[in-house]
């Protein structure tokens, strides 16, 4: 397995992968806002309840994004660790999935909050996430990108979750306790 080659060039083709990454980002904001939060549990089946199901499923996905940051390292050939490039590519998608039931609940259940400093940074950074990861999937297939693209939004990605562990699955764990 050798390195993948940086890609080089313009900014032009990354501008419709930042433009739609920011109308996501936008529009669940909006959304978070202009929905009446229903306060209704969405699928906590085999959970306690919906905070034990989203603090499960985020470290589920907080576990897969270091996953990805390794993969993503050796696939560049920035550490000498042998991983094949499939790793790298269904930890993603998994953590994906496992995002999905818990953004679902965040919107539709709770929307888009700021009087707690915490929930709404929390907030914000799920709309981030989303576009940024948005984003990313986006510039994979585009040719002519600068090298720097792909590391900078898998970075921004990382980032966000670990921001969105931090502000939820940690703060329940620590607060609420460890339960299933």
């Amino acid at each position: 397995m050798t390195a993948v080659e940086p890609r080089r060039g313009g900014l032009t083709p990354l501008l419709v992968p930042l433009l739609l990454g920011g109308l996501v980002m936008v529009a669940l904001g909006v959304y978070g806002r202009a929905h009446t939060p229903t306060g209704f549990a969405v699928g906590p089946a085999g959970f306690s309840g919906a905070l034990a199901m989203k603090s499960w499923l985020t470290t589920g996905a907080f576990v897969l994004a270091f996953v990805q940051v390794i993969s993503a390292l050796s696939m560049w050939g920035k550490i000498k660790i042998r991983i094949h490039p499939a790793v790298h590519r269904w930890s993603g998608r998994l953590a994906f999935v496992l995002t999905i039931p818990v953004a679902f609940h965040c919107l539709y259940a709770l929307g888009l909050q700021y009087d707690v400093p915490r929930v709404m940074i929390h907030s914000l950074l799920g709309c981030f996430f989303y576009g940024v990861l948005t984003a990313k999937l986006l510039a994979l297939p585009k040719r002519g990108l600068p090298g720097w693209t792909l590391p900078v939004l898998g970075g921004l990605v990382f980032t966000a979750l670990v921001g969105l562990w931090l502000t939820s699955s940690f703060w329940f764990f620590t607060t609420i306790g460890v339960k299933v």
